[in-house]
């Protein structure tokens, strides 16, 4: 995206990350969806910038949404900062459901994505030492609880949103890429059509989104870049 306007000033919105980040990319698809010019600031893997150590000193973690430079952090909060700052007009969908119930119902699924998700991602891609199997195992009951949570959340239609990406989709579908990559680096099947058949079709919905479609990297290149920082992974932990 553009990171100058006409005047030549810095751009209003800037994100603090890196393009494997899961978290990262949830921000940049909200971003997306709302139709908001920003620049992206690339991180280097393994180390930490000082605009990073500034704009989050207590987690001093990605992404971090700069604002008129002022910074948000964490990625959840982020997205549902855009949604109000950037309110639907000229076609650009809501994020959050508008009733209070609605909203309610999908921030306890993404606090039970981020409980289950990522530290089943961490196991099977090698950069925490435990219990592949069991992680596998894990994973697999988690997307079984939100296949059902699909199809309540959805009623029938295309997203955990309805008919536009929702707070939900978001949350879950930024992470379908290590998904698919941890699948080809432990030789475990998660999507699976059998257990997971709405989710499996939703999930090939959602890439193909044109908010999501450059966001979102494909397995093989996250397997890839599991294979180049290997190492460094393992020791710092990411992505987080």
């Amino acid at each position: 995206m553009s990171s100058t306007n006409s005047s030549g000033d810095p751009a209003a919105v800037r994100v603090v990350g890196g393009w494997a980040s899961p978290f990262v990319n949830r921000v940049v698809v909200a971003l997306k969806l709302k139709g908001v010019e920003h620049e992206m600031l690339q991180e280097t893997v393994g180390k930490k910038s000082e605009l990073l150590l500034r704009s989050n000193p207590v987690h001093k973690k990605i992404p971090v949404l700069l604002h008129h430079g002022k910074p948000i952090a964490e990625s959840l909060i982020i997205v549902e900062y855009i949604d109000e700052v950037w309110p639907a007009s000229n076609g650009a969908p809501s994020i959050l459901p508008r009733d209070p119930y609605g909203r309610a119902v999908e921030r306890f699924w993404a606090k039970y994505i981020d409980d289950k998700i990522p530290p089943g991602i961490r196991v099977l891609r090698g950069s925490v030492e435990e219990d592949k199997d069991k992680a596998a195992g894990e994973m697999s009951t988690a997307l079984q609880h939100l296949e059902e949570a699909f199809v309540k959340c959805s009623q029938g239609k295309q997203y955990f949103g309805g008919d536009n990406i929702g707070y939900l989709d978001i949350a879950l579908g930024s992470f379908l890429g290590w998904i698919r990559a941890v699948e080809k680096i432990a030789g475990v099947e998660l999507l699976n059509e059998t257990k997971v058949p709405n989710l499996v079709a939703w999930a090939d919905r959602f890439c193909a989104h044109p908010a999501v479609v450059d966001v979102v990297p494909d397995a093989d290149r996250l397997v890839e870049f599991t294979v180049q920082h290997a190492a460094l992974l393992r020791a710092v932990n990411v992505p987080k």
